[in-house]
């Protein structure tokens, strides 16, 4: 039975932490994340989740800013999500299989499901590759593709990529798999998501507003302002309708330059998410202007 050092750092690495720990002939000998960070309001310290997760399972957890300088003993590693670069010697001390969801090579790098819906893309997926040098370049040895509904928000592709993804990293970290060399055709790259990235566009298509809105819940959210006030949109849909772009019409239906955003759920700054009637009645007049 190999016995995994397993690297992650994010929600979605402590969730496959979790599954991976249920798989057959699987030992996660160390979990390896981040230092503890400042958060909040209050800047006090909190562990990353997959720290929560190692504490919750009984593991052996290793927090270090520079994990590849002091590789931990094991015979394999998993990497979900990590959030450093690895280099040498961890690079090379062992196999190192990343889980990846993207349909790679569409989608390299840190926001690949994100990315996907802020594009429109009907279909993504999850792939497990070999972790090299170059970023998520690496051979493939599992993948599994599965559609993005229109529904669907960050959250929803996460938990499908979760569940298929989970037993994929498990077959290759048994040694059952083998790699196949990624096409160099359809590199696309998901950038980081900055806070630029967050605003919505009202002068674009109410689709891509939409679909920004769906790509950033129910983790980080987009961002706009009502009549000067800063909001975070939780949920929206485009629907028809016409107007300059910026206009809101009852209840919070804001115009585009191609359609409307059905406004749905919104969060005010320093108060809870709500439905949007429950924030239409606590302001003493209906909101004018999108920005």
């Amino acid at each position: 039975m190999p016995r995994v050092v397993f690297l992650g750092t994010s929600a979605f690495g402590g969730d496959v932490l979790r599954r991976l720990v249920r798989e057959p002939e699987i030992e996660i000998a160390a979990v390896v994340t981040q230092p503890d960070r400042p958060s909040g309001r209050g800047r006090r310290e909190q562990s990353p989740p997959v720290a929560l997760a190692a504490r919750e399972l009984g593991l052996r957890l290793v927090q270090s800013a520079t994990a590849s300088a002091d590789p931990v003993d094991a015979d394999v590693g998993a990497v979900v999500a990590f959030g450093q670069m690895v280099r040498p010697p961890l690079l090379g001390a062992y196999p190192l299989y990343n889980l990846h969801p993207s349909l790679l090579p569409r989608w390299r790098g840190a926001a690949p499901v994100e990315r996907a819906i802020m594009a429109g893309d009907a279909e993504t997926g999850v792939c497990i590759i070999d972790l090299t040098a170059e970023l998520d370049a690496g051979p493939i040895h599992g993948c599994e593709r599965f559609p993005i509904g229109p529904e669907d928000d960050a959250g929803a592709v996460r938990a499908r990529a979760l569940e298929l993804g989970t037993p994929l990293l498990a077959a290759a970290l048994r040694g059952g798999t083998a790699g196949v060399e990624q096409p160099e055709a359809g590199v696309t790259y998901a950038h980081k998501i900055e806070p630029p990235d967050r605003r919505i566009d009202w002068s674009g298509p109410a689709a891509s507003a939409a679909n920004l809105v769906r790509a950033l819940s129910p983790h980080i959210g987009a961002r706009c302002e009502l009549d000067g006030e800063p909001i975070t949109v939780w949920r929206a849909r485009a629907d028809e309708g016409d107007g300059p772009p910026g206009a809101v019409s009852p209840p919070l239906r804001v115009a585009c330059a191609d359609g409307v955003l059905d406004v749905l759920e919104v969060q005010p700054a320093g108060r809870r998410r709500m439905d949007v009637a429950d924030y239409l009645r606590g302001l003493r007049r209906a909101p004018e202007r999108a920005a």
